[in-house]
């Protein structure tokens, strides 16, 4: 496992993180298969990201690990819903 981490190509476009898939966030630079997992649980539980800001919130990502891993994630802005 150690090998596959040091090796680890960053993504060539930045991963959107309300539509990456589990493979997608393991491929970020310090996003392991538990930090990825929790990533998706988060989207799941709290609905989209709307800043990259927004991994703060999950454990296991300090401002360092968000810094590092800004070039790699965007967030599509939220479909625009219709006004009620």
């Amino acid at each position: 496992g150690a090998v596959a981490a040091a090796q680890k190509k960053p993504p060539a476009k930045p991963v959107d993180l309300n539509s990456a898939t589990l493979e997608q966030l393991e491929r970020l630079p310090g996003i392991g298969p538990a930090t990825a997992k929790r990533i998706l649980e988060m989207r799941e539980k709290s609905g989209a990201f709307r800043r990259v800001e927004d991994l703060l919130a999950v454990r296991g990502i300090s401002r360092k690990r968000l810094e590092s891993l800004r070039p790699y994630v965007t967030v599509s802005p939220p479909p625009s819903a219709p006004k009620q």
